[in-house]
Formats: C-alpha cells, sequence, structure tokens
C-alpha cells in the first residue's frame, strides 16, 4: 500500500471490500424481502424501523473496529511487528467485551426506546421482539467486525468476502425456511440474522489463528494493552460517537415517520433499503482511502497521501453519481421488490427521486473524513460532521419542517446536510494535512 501504481492497488483493495457490504446488504435486503412479501406490510415496518436504532447503539464500536484497523495497518507502515501483535490482541478482546456489553443494553432497553420513538401500537411487539433477537447476536457481530477489520489492514479483503457470502447464504436460506414455512415472521429473519453473525466471528477468528504474520491470533495472549488501546479509542471513539450522534438524528427522523402511520413506514423502509446499497458501495471507498493513508502515514511516506485521496475521491464520485441516477430513475421497480402494496411503493419512490440526485455528497463527505482519520486526526472531522449532519437535520426537524409539516418536506434534512457537511470535511483536509505532515515527519 505504499508503492505505485496506487490506482491499481486501490481497485484490487476496494473491490472486494465494496463486494463484502454488497452482500452483507443483500441479505439483510433478504429479511426485509421476505417479511415484506411473506409477513405483510406490519411486519416490514417492524423489521425496517429498527435500522437507526440498531445503529444508533452498535455505532461507537463499530467506530472502535474502525480504530482498530486503523492502528494495525499503521504498525504494518512502520514495520513494528511487537506493536502490530498487541494490538491486534487488544482489539479482539475489546470485540467480544463491547458484544457482551452492548447486546445486553439493546436487548433490555430496546423495548423501552421503541416507545420513547412512538412506534404505533400495531408494530411495536413486533419490532421489540426483532431486536430482542438481533441483539442476542451483537458478541458475534463484533468479533467479525473486529476481526474483518484487523485482517483488511493486512490488505487482504478477499477473506472477509468469502466468510460473508457462505455465511449470508445460511442467512437467506433460514430466512426462506423460518418464514415461508415455519410462519415465524420476524422471528424468524432474526434468528437467521444472528445465525449468519456468529458463524461469521467463528470463520474469521479461525483465520486469525491460521494467520503466518504478526497479526496471527493466540487465545492465551488475549489481553488488554493500554498503550493500543488508547490509541484506538483516540481514533475509533470520535468515529463512533460520530456515527452514533448521526443515528440520533436518524432515530428522531424515524420517530418523525412514525407518526405518519405503518404504511408510511414501511414506504421508508423499503425504500431506504437502496441507499444502503450505494452508501456501502462508496463507504467502502472511503474506508480504502483510510486504510491506505494510514499504512503510508506509518512509512512516513507523505507525498503518497494526496494522490490516494485524489484517486479515491475521484472513484467514489462516480459510484455515488451512477448509483444515484439508477435510484432516481428507476425508484417505482426498486421500491416494489420490497412490497406489492400500491400505497407503499408510492411513498418510497417518492423518497428515493428526492434524495438520490445529492447521494454522491453523501458519499464525498465519507471519503473526506476517512482520508482524515488515516492521517491520524478523527476529533475535528467528529465536529464537523456533528455540527454539519446531526445539527442541521435537528435544526430542519423542530425549526423548519413545522412550517410544512409533510413526509417528502423531512427528507430535504438529509441532502442539505450532506453537501454542508462535505464542504467543511473537503477544506478541512487542505487546512490540516500541512500541520499533521509536520508532525509525523
Amino acid at each position: 500500500m505504499t508503492s505505485a501504481p496506487f490506482l491499481k492497488k486501490i481497485f484490487i483493495f476496494s473491490i472486494p471490500l465494496i463486494l463484502t457490504g454488497l452482500l452483507q446488504l443483500a441479505y439483510n435486503t433478504a429479511d426485509v424481502v421476505v417479511v415484506g412479501r411473506f409477513a405483510g406490510s406490519e411486519a416490514l415496518a417492524a423489521v425496517g424501523s429498527t435500522g437507526s436504532l440498531i445503529n444508533l447503539l452498535l455505532n461507537v464500536f463499530i467506530g472502535l473496529s474502525m480504530g482498530s484497523g486503523v492502528m494495525v495497518a499503521r504498525h504494518i507502515g512502520s514495520g513494528d511487528e511487537e506493536r502490530v501483535h498487541a494490538c491486534t490482541h487488544t482489539a479482539m478482546l475489546m470485540s467480544l467485551i463491547s458484544g457482551v456489553f452492548i447486546g445486553l443494553i439493546g436487548f433490555f432497553l430496546s423495548g423501552k426506546i421503541l416507545v420513547l420513538m412512538g412506534s404505533p401500537h400495531d408494530v411495536l411487539p413486533l419490532a421489540t421482539l426483532y431486536l430482542k433477537i438481533y441483539f442476542a447476536g451483537c458478541p458475534g457481530s463484533m468479533v467479525y467486525n473486529f476481526g474483518s477489520a484487523i485482517v483488511r489492514a493486512t490488505g487482504d479483503t478477499k477473506k472477509p468476502l468469502f466468510i460473508l457470502a457462505s455465511t449470508g447464504l445460511v442467512n437467506v436460506a433460514l430466512n426462506l425456511i423460518l418464514v415461508v414455512f415455519f410462519h415465524m415472521g420476524v422471528s424468524g429473519v432474526a434468528i437467521g440474522t444472528i445465525t449468519a453473525q456468529y458463524l461469521s466471528a467463528i470463520m474469521i477468528v479461525i483465520h486469525l489463528t491460521r494467520l503466518n504474520n504478526s497479526c496471527k491470533l493466540h487465545f492465551s495472549k488475549l489481553r488488554i494493552n493500554k498503550t493500543e488501546l488508547l490509541k484506538i479509542v483516540g481514533i475509533g471513539l470520535p468515529a463512533g460517537v460520530q456515527n452514533s450522534l448521526f443515528s440520533i438524528s436518524n432515530v428522531i427522523i424515524q420517530s418523525t415517520v412514525n407518526s405518519f402511520g405503518s404504511v408510511a413506514m414501511a414506504g421508508i423502509a423499503a425504500g431506504s433499503n437502496y441507499d444502503s446499497y450505494v452508501y456501502t458501495a462508496t463507504n467502502a471507498i472511503a474506508q480504502t482511502s483510510m486504510t491506505f493513508t494510514s499504512q503510508n502515514m506509518g512509512a512516513r511516506k507523505h507525498e503518497n497521501v494526496g494522490k490516494i485521496y485524489r484517486y479515491c475521491i475521484t472513484i467514489a464520485s462516480i459510484i455515488g453519481v451512477v448509483m444515484g441516477a439508477v435510484g432516481t430513475f428507476f425508484s417505482e421497480f426498486i421500491v416494489g421488490f420490497f412490497s406489492t402494496d400500491k400505497a407503499v411503493v408510492a411513498i418510497g419512490a417518492e423518497r428515493l427521486s428526492l434524495i438520490m440526485p445529492f447521494y454522491v455528497f453523501c458519499s464525498l463527505m465519507d471519503v473526506a473524513a476517512g482520508q482524515l482519520r488515516g492521517m491520524g486526526e478523527s476529533f475535528k472531522p467528529m465536529i464537523v460532521s456533528l455540527l454539519g449532519g446531526c445539527g442541521i437535520r435537528l435544526f430542519w426537524i423542530y425549526a423548519i419542517l413545522p412550517m410544512n409539516r409533510t413526509l417528502m418536506f423531512l427528507y430535504w434534512a438529509y441532502p442539505i446536510s450532506w453537501v454542508a457537511t462535505f464542504a467543511v470535511q473537503f477544506s478541512l483536509y487542505f487546512i490540516l494535512r500541512k500541520r499533521i505532515f509536520s508532525s509525523n515527519a
């Protein structure tokens, strides 16, 4: 990752990463399609409306997994095998502890939070059931996320792809068996999801124990290294807090959607699934930028950082524009996969047509933040994202939305926040790079 040709290496690294994310989403989409077509619109609303709450509770720890990947990549770049070893074992022990912790919180508090979100009475029992089962799978989810971040830091994005491809098939098969044949509804898709999560965790751990480099996992050496822990937290916690606070604004938006009833909830849930595909594809480029930049910072090859950023931001732009155009022009066709209810399809398609032309700015915003994190700067992009993303959305909901309280006017909060946040993040990169390079010289 520290020598040219960078464009070719970025493609080799990022394509499996994109496919991994898209496969994961495809299996999550299968959950929504199965319940939407075989368990009804209430089940679709229940499963689809829980995403913002799941992200709220998980994102701090997902951020820490990103911090783990950045630090492992940094140590690999500097050739410090002892630190790579310490960071790997610290991260994997953190993954298990954080998975159990967040699983318990989600299991016992998710129902109460759904009530505070104003979930309709016809959706609340199903949504609560889905979340309780889902959060029981958090230890597996966290172990996989931390483990795959470490594997990707070594330059291997193919193994996580293989793992998700195989365990995702198990997820889809269980969805169909439990929902279509055993009529288990939301509990069926939740059981399928957590089964796949634990299988993914087992497979990534087995892979780590078989590595022949300093990332090799030894169960007897699992312990927290204070120095590495602080570095992981320093990089990962601001990113996790940023994403969780973003999720707070999304939870508030979801609460507003809930007030429009279960049909609106189902339509928004169906339409927002396509957003996830665009975000995942371009976020993989942000992770690529972060990992490549981190290794080059560790190797003190600062002259490569600008090239990496230019390549990554160009690729993300192309992906965002193309996928945004598809979402705009084929909105009804896309939403029709999730539901045959005409009212549900109409709401979901209208939302897609509104935000997809602007989604490229969300893509660029993530690449800019990922670039800064790879350079070791995590706090300032967090503040910018909170003010530009979370702050603007909350201002829109409480100050602007009451002037025209409609479902589509609510969703203008997203493109406005994306454009503003990217503009500041992009500028911040040029402002900070000279100081960062000087301090790392």
